[in-house]
């Protein structure tokens, strides 16, 4: 099968794999899937023929939403399409606030520009649960070995006949922010701050919003490049050099980004230094329990930060680890209160919002977390360092020759575990999602196979970079072994 679809559903290189006739096969079984009468998961009165579909800012990617629209209007479910580009977290609460049945989103979110993708939500707003995303690829599956193609539907006709209606989810989505941020206390001491929206479909979604609040908001990177400029569209220190510049300009006094979809958030300080994923969630926790009295669970994957563990610890917190992936998260969204849920790439949700990462819900919790603290963002992480830390972090990804197998890989390392790696003993092996070696000092190294590329990453966090540098080429010698 042409087609891999899996856990919030397929990407591929466009014009290869990624094509019009695939994406209407796909659509098809989408359609099938949800037509079949045992659709589960959303609020009681979700419409079962209903669905909505958006779409970001990457090559064709608004033809593509048309083509979806069309096959589903041709299986007699009404449409609900978006005028133009549109954050995730914005489509997928639509789904919700629509009371539609699903939500198919054509982005490949941080990935490079040459990819396109199709990103499947269920009822509740968040990711389709496995079981719904295995219903879709059994639909799939049956249609190829029939050769039954998809059904197909004129786009006007369509329109005329009130199957396809196009609208603009911003001011739903706005609203229910408006419930999750505190703007008066933002408009009480407003900020300078730059938005980088690295040419994604959050361009314009925080500028926006905090219009009449004061802050004097300078975006960059808000016009439309399906290119993203000749770079990942992924908010990490690498990328986000046009914003370092921007804050040495002297444009504003911090800056948040958001990934190509617009689910994904990084900051810079203002001294240009890039503040990952880890400090931001360490940060968010704090400040939603500190000051805003907050408790519920918090959930983490394995890949992020200890920081967070001693945090919950410290506020008699149930604290949860998760393998990699934002739909562990959600699952536990889903099944109880949350205060905090989050992973190591920058998707982050709160108590109340729907159960998906969202960047730009999170580019505002930062600055509403500056603008109550009268503080700067470098002097907020450097006050989070001294309390919880120090937590220095790498990533390295290593390019595979060969499959891994992930199973047999974990049974090795965690069978030949070291006593000791550096200067550091290694105090336990955790097995949920790779290996983990958790050292004396509260230091890690994880050791995984990534779940959507050919890749092994190392992932490490120690008290100083030398433990950091000596765990992290541990991890590397051990992958190439």
């Amino acid at each position: 099968m042409t087609i891999q679809f899996g856990t919030d559903g397929w990407r591929a290189v466009i014009a290869e794999t990624f094509t019009f006739e695939n994406l209407r096969l796909l659509t098809q079984g989408i359609a099938d899937a949800v037509s079949a009468g045992d659709w589960a998961s959303g609020p009681a009165d979700f419409d079962p023929r209903l669905m909505v579909v958006g779409f970001d800012t990457r090559f064709l990617s608004d033809r593509f939403a048309i083509e979806v629209a069309r096959v589903l209007a041709a299986n007699g479910i009404r449409v609900l399409l978006t005028h133009a580009d549109t954050p995730t977290p914005a489509l997928s609460y639509a789904v919700r606030h629509h009371r539609a049945a699903a939500g198919v989103m054509i982005t490949a979110s941080h990935n490079a520009p040459r990819y396109n993708g199709v990103k499947l939500k269920a009822a509740f707003g968040g990711s389709a649960l496995n079981e719904q995303c295995r219903r879709v690829e059994l639909f799939l599956g049956d249609n190829e070995r029939r050769a039954r193609g998809p059904n197909l539907m004129d786009y006007d006709k369509a329109t005329a006949a009130g199957l396809i209606e196009r609208f603009n989810p911003l001011p739903a989505y706005y609203e229910h922010l408006r419930t999750l941020i505190d703007f008066n206390l933002i408009a009480h001491n407003p900020q300078r701050l730059v938005v980088d929206s690295m040419y994604g479909s959050g361009r314009g979604a925080i500028r926006g919003i905090l219009a009449g609040t004061g802050c004097e908001v300078t975006e960059i990177r808000g016009d439309m490049n399906p290119g993203f400029g000749g770079v990942h569209p992924e908010p990490i220190a690498r990328y986000l050099g046009p914003a370092m510049g921007a804050i040495a300009a002297g444009h504003g006094a911090f800056a948040v980004a958001t990934d190509g979809d617009a689910d994904r958030t990084g900051a810079v300080d203002g001294r240009g230094q890039f503040v990952d994923p880890h400090r931001i969630f360490s940060l968010a926790l704090r400040y939603l329990h500190d000051k805003r009295g907050l408790r519920g669970a918090v959930v983490k994957t394995v890949s992020t930060t200890r920081m967070v563990n001693r945090l919950a610890q410290r506020y008699g917190l149930e604290c949860i680890e998760t393998p990699v992936g934002f739909n562990h998260i959600a699952d536990l969204m889903l099944e109880r209160p949350v205060l905090i849920g989050g992973e190591e790439s920058g998707g982050i949700s709160i108590l109340g919002h729907i159960p998906e990462g969202d960047g730009v819900l999170f580019g505002l919790l930062i600055l509403e977390m500056v603008a109550a603290s009268g503080a700067t963002l470098e002097e907020l992480v450097a006050e989070l360092i001294r309390d919880v830390g120090p937590a220095l972090y790498e990533r390295r990804d290593l390019r595979l020759n060969r499959p891994v197998s992930k199973s047999e890989m974990t049974r090795r390392l965690s069978e030949q575990a070291p006593q000791t790696i550096g200067s550091l003993r290694v105090a336990s092996v955790e097995t949920m999602d790779g290996v983990k070696y958790v050292m004396d000092d509260d230091s890690w190294l994880l050791i995984r196979p990534s779940g959507t590329e050919p890749v092994l990453r190392v992932y490490a966090e120690g008290r100083n970079e030398e433990a950091v540098r000596a765990m992290i080429n541990y991890g590397a010698g051990l992958a190439q072994a």
